[in-house]
């Protein structure tokens, strides 16, 4: 026998083994440590375990809580306790906790990909099949499990209800008209199909509103007729006002509004405090399922509390240092007044980029009811021509020191679709090239003012309506107006509360209108584009165009300008591709339809949104994206992991 040969067999052999038995020790090791993590939680709540009011935190947690991880982050671990204070301007924005708090089934990430939240994983099968698997252990905040029963609470008792839901669940259970097939598979995982793809589905459980898919089953059915006697429950309803149990039901059965204190949650924090009030109290969620990388249960702060005040005195109020974490109801021109406080009132100003398509935009009413006006506007030399008559860097440099971007309404720079031609697509400002557009279009008769004459003889006098909440419209418009008088267009102002434009709109009454333009400034290839095609009435450049589509042709009119039924073509088409290089490809079909179309005129975007920070505030971005769908405001930076410290320091 060859014993050097065999001598190094055996060594190779050995220092296999051994290897092996490393790699098993190394993972024997891993598990041990993942069973011996030792949870913690705030002093607050280890007082009531001590009282024996509720159980040890490890027995509160789901058995697999999820672990943010703050690697690659410039967040710390956290100290617990402390009350977080906020200004508000009325009773019903008791709901943003819901929108900061962002505990979702899914959630929007750092990156803006679609990421498990409450749901410890998610399987799906060629976007037509999705499979549902809940934390096991995981309790609502009074403590009961949450489990596959409160999703079939929901989908049985409420959304297929005709009593609580006339008008059957929400849209986007629909494809090509039909409902999913729901089933039960166990406590922990439910499953919703559908015969094709819906590509919806996924995206509605992560948005700012989401759509709720479950309900604390044990709560409500206490005000249900399928487990209590109706006419106790009608008796009920009526005597404090409403008609029936349903009435009663839905106003007890509502998550989002987050003003019924007995309505369990799965939120960081719990609303405390009842209508009507202009303080409310929120307080920890002993059940609340994410935890710290150390162990540490979530969130860090004891208590949020929020008071209601005149809307128009926020800022000063932020200002002399009332709000610990302040961003909502303050403006970019509050910027002054902030930053000239930081030192008196101990707190930072942070200005996060806002992340919508256009921070402002003018809205031509496709569909106004004036068929003179209705033809001119679909014109889109005439809309071509009044974008290229405004001055964007000058309205840049005068209301936003030049820090934001003049653009169409388009995506931003960080969105991965986002392409420079769309954003200056009739954008640069050239007075000439509009009076041509005009002059093309045969509008050459002008009255002694000099201003154009329509072809039935009346003015070109734009009447720009405004919802009059803020300064800064005005001011855009009275600039815009300077440059419109060059083109031989006079512009005026009309301001009316919210909710009477919108009521205008869509009776066609309006010209057109002013307002912010595509919430997702953001997009990529997987995001719906729904906001590029008519899909809704709330679009305010075709509103019954939209209302068509919502309605599923019951209401409005269905779009009869060759471009706008293209849009909506796209959009099926993205819906039915399951590709993301062909999604991507739909996307950039749509956005080059509205860079060349001009459908909505954006004026400029990437404005900064001030965000005051206490200097005992610790874990808020420096930079950070302010924006409603995705992020949630406040919401995907992870308020649960803010923490205070007690004494105030440089940030």
């Amino acid at each position: 026998m060859n014993v050097p040969i065999l001598y190094s067999f055996l060594k190779e052999a050995i220092c296999r083994k051994m290897r092996s038995l490393f790699l098993v020790g190394l993972l024997v090791l891993a598990a041990s440590s993942a069973q011996a993590i030792t949870y913690s939680e705030s002093p607050i709540l280890a007082k009531r375990v001590e009282a024996g009011e509720i159980k040890p935190v490890s027995e509160r947690l789901p058995k697999k809580p999820l672990i943010l991880r703050f690697k690659g982050t410039k967040k710390v671990p956290g100290l617990y306790g402390g009350t977080l204070r906020m200004l508000m301007a009325r009773p019903k924005d008791v709901r943003l906790m819901t929108v900061y708090g962002y505990a979702r089934l899914m959630r929007y990430d750092a990156r803006f990909s679609v990421v498990p939240d409450i749901l410890e994983r998610i399987q799906v099968d060629n976007g037509r099949v999705f499979t549902l698997h809940l934390r096991a252990g995981h309790r609502w905040s009074d403590g009961t499990p949450f489990t596959t029963e409160d999703f079939r609470y929901y989908w049985e008792d409420v959304a297929t209800n005709t009593e609580l839901s006339p008008v059957g669940p929400p849209n986007v259970f629909r494809v090509d008209g039909e409902l999913p097939r729901f089933r039960i598979i166990d406590e922990q995982t439910v499953e919703f199909s559908w015969p094709k793809a819906n590509p919806y589905f996924l995206e509605s459980l992560a948005r700012s509103r989401p759509i709720f898919i479950y309900r604390p089953a044990h709560y409500l059915k206490q005000f249900h007729p399928r487990y209590q006697d109706r006419a106790t429950l009608d008796a009920n309803a009526q005597a404090v006002g409403m008609r029936n149990w349903a009435g009663l039901h839905n106003r007890k059965d509502n998550p989002y509004r987050f003003d019924n204190p007995e309505l369990p949650t799965l939120q960081p924090w719990m609303n405390t405090t009842p209508l009507p009030a202009d303080r409310f109290i929120f307080k920890r969620n002993p059940y609340y399922h994410r935890v710290d990388p150390e162990g540490r249960q979530l969130p860090y702060i004891d208590r949020v509390v929020m008071t209601i005040t005149n809307k128009r005195l926020i800022a000063a109020k932020t200002s002399a240092g009332e709000a610990d974490l302040q961003a909502r109801y303050l403006r970019f021109d509050n910027l002054p007044l902030l930053k000239s406080a930081e030192d008196r009132a101990g707190y930072v100003v942070r200005t996060w980029r806002v992340g919508k398509g256009s921070h402002l935009a003018l809205f031509p009413n496709l569909n106004a009811k004036d068929k003179g006006w209705r033809q001119l506007l679909r014109d889109v030399r005439f809309r071509r021509a009044l974008s290229i008559a405004i001055k964007r860097e000058e309205i840049n440099k005068a209301l936003y020191y030049g820090l934001a971007a003049a653009a169409q309404n388009t995506l931003l720079p960080d969105s991965p679709l986002y392409r420079e031609d769309y954003q200056i697509a009739h954008a640069n400002y050239d007075i000439d090239g509009a009076n041509k557009l005009l002059d093309d279009m045969g509008l050459i008769r002008r009255n002694k003012q000099g201003i154009r004459l329509m072809d039935d003889g009346r003015p070109i006098e734009i009447i720009v309506e405004t919802a009059g909440e803020n300064t800064e419209e005005p001011d855009v418009l009275q600039l815009i107006q300077d440059s419109w008088k060059r083109i031989g267009v006079k512009l005026h102002t009309r301001s009316s509360h919210r909710d009477v434009l919108r009521s205008r709109i869509y009776a066609g009454q309006t010209i057109m209108s002013i307002s912010s333009g595509w919430e997702n400034g953001l997009a990529r290839a997987e995001s719906a584009p729904t906001e590029l095609a008519p899909t809704r009435q709330v679009q305010y450049q075709w509103p019954k165009w939209g209302q068509f589509a919502e309605t599923a042709g019951q209401a409005g009119t269905a779009p009869d300008l060759p471009a706008a039924r293209e849009l909506s073509v796209l959009l099926s088409k993205w819906a039915s591709t399951p590709l993301p290089k062909d999604r991507e490809k739909v996307w950039h079909k749509m956005l080059k339809i509205h860079a060349d179309r001009t459908f909505v005129i954006g004026i400029i975007n990437r404005t900064l949104q001030p965000v005051v920070v206490s200097n005992h505030l610790r874990n808020v971005p420096v930079e950070g994206i302010y924006n409603w769908q995705p992020g949630g405001h406040l919401g995907i930076h992870q308020p649960d992991t803010f923490w205070l410290v007690p004494d105030a320091g440089s940030l």
